[in-house]
C-alpha cells in the first residue's frame, strides 16, 4: 500500500482541476512547494536533484510512450481488419450481383424454341410506323428511377454524392460523411454548439436557433468523428460511419432525400481495391454508362454473342429480316 502511487490520484486530480493552465501549472505548484518547504534543491550534493528528477521522470515517460504506441498499433490493426472485412463483403456482393453469364451450346429443342421466338419478333411492328413506334418506344424504356414510386421527389446527389442545402452542404464516401456549414461571420470555436452523438447531431451558434438538430441517417463513431472551424467562417465536420457498406440518403431525417441509385463512387477509390474486385466495379460502372446511352450492357452483349453464334451454327435458317440491338 505504501508504494501504491494511485492512492493519491483523487487528491492530485482535485489539484489539477484547480489549475487552468493544465499540467504545466500543476508542476509549477509542486516544484514551488519543494523549493519553499523542503531542501530538495539545496540539501544534497551538486547535481543530485537533477539526477533524482531524471531517474523519476524518464522511466514514466518511457512507459507512457510504450502504452501510447500500443494503443496506436491496436487502432491500426483494427482499422486494417475492418477494411479487409469491408473489402471482402463488397467483393462478395459484387460477385453475387454481377455473376458472369455462361455460354452454353443449344440443344435442338432449345434451338426450335429460339426460332419460334424469332418468328414472333419478326411479326412485331417496325420502329417508326405509327402506333407501333410509340409502343416500341415505351417498351424500350427500362424501369428508370423516375418511374419508380420509391424514387419520386428524391433529389439528384451533388458531385460529392451528398446534397447542397440552404444552410449547409454535405458529401460522403462509404467510410465517412463530410459536412460544411458556412457561418457568414467570424467566430471562435467557443462561440459554437457542436454535439455529435451516435445517432444525433446538433450544430449552431450560441445564442441563436440551431442550424442542425436532428437524427442522423445512420449511426456514426463518436470517437472517430471530428470538427474544426476554418478561417473563423466555415465549420467542417467529419462523421465516421459505423456501417461502411451503405450510402446515406440524407444527413438528418428532416432533410430531403437524395437518390442513392444515382450515386457515383469516386473513380480514385478503385485503386484501393484488389484486381478482381476492381474489375467487377469497373464492369458495374460500364453497364451503368451503357444503360444511360441506351446501349447493351455487358450481360446483354454476351447474350447477343450467343445468339450470333447460334446463327452461325445454323446457316439454313433465314435471319435476314431479324433485327438485333
Amino acid at each position: 500500500m505504501a508504494n501504491d502511487p494511485e492512492r493519491f490520484d483523487s487528491m492530485l486530480l482535485a489539484m489539477a482541476q484547480q489549475h487552468e493552465g493544465g499540467v504545466k501549472d500543476l508542476l509549477q505548484t509542486i516544484v514551488s512547494f519543494l523549493a519553499r518547504k523542503t531542501d530538495f534543491f539545496t540539501g544534497g550534493k551538486e547535481g543530485e536533484w537533477e539526477k533524482v528528477v531524471k531517474d523519476t521522470f524518464y522511466p514514466y515517460a518511457a512507459k507512457a510512450r510504450e502504452a501510447s504506441d500500443k494503443i496506436k498499433r491496436e487502432k491500426e490493426e483494427e482499422a486494417k481488419r475492418l477494411k479487409e472485412i469491408q473489402q471482402k463483403k463488397e467483393k462478395e456482393r459484387l460477385v453475387q450481383d454481377f455473376e458472369p453469364a455462361k455460354v452454353v451450346e443449344l440443344t435442338d429443342q432449345e434451338a426450335d424454341k429460339l426460332q419460334a421466338d424469332l418468328d414472333k419478333e419478326k411479326n412485331k411492328p417496325e420502329l417508326g410506323s405509327g402506333d407501333g413506334a410509340e409502343s416500341s418506344s415505351e417498351a424500350a424504356k427500362t424501369p428508370d428511377d423516375d418511374d419508380d414510386p420509391k424514387e419520386k421527389n428524391k433529389l439528384k446527389p451533388n458531385s460529392g454524392n451528398g446534397c447542397d442545402l440552404e444552410h449547409y452542404r454535405w458529401t460522403q464516401t462509404l467510410e465517412e460523411v463530410e459536412l460544411r456549414v458556412p457561418l457568414r461571420q467570424v467566430l471562435r470555436p467557443r462561440d459554437l454548439t457542436v454535439v455529435i452523438a451516435k445517432k444525433h447531431l446538433k450544430i449552431g451558434i450560441k445564442g441563436q436557433p440551431l442550424i442542425i438538430d436532428g437524427e442522423l441517417d445512420s449511426d456514426v463513431k463518436i470517437e472517430e468523428s471530428t470538427w474544426v472551424l476554418q478561417d473563423g467562417r466555415n465549420l467542417l465536420v467529419n462523421l465516421e460511419k459505423v456501417n461502411k457498406m451503405n450510402w446515406w440518403s440524407r444527413l438528418v431525417t428532416t432533410d430531403p432525400e437524395i437518390s442513392t441509385k444515382k450515386i457515383n463512387p469516386e473513380p480514385s477509390k478503385l485503386s484501393d481495391l484488389d484486381g478482381e474486385t476492381r474489375g467487377l466495379v469497373e464492369k458495374m460502372m460500364y453497364d451503368q454508362r451503357q444503360k444511360e446511352m441506351g446501349l447493351p450492357t455487358s450481360e446483354e452483349q454476351k447474350k447477343q454473342d450467343v445468339l450470333k453464334k447460334f446463327m452461325e451454327q445454323h446457316p439454313e435458317m433465314d435471319f435476314s429480316k431479324c433485327k438485333f440491338n
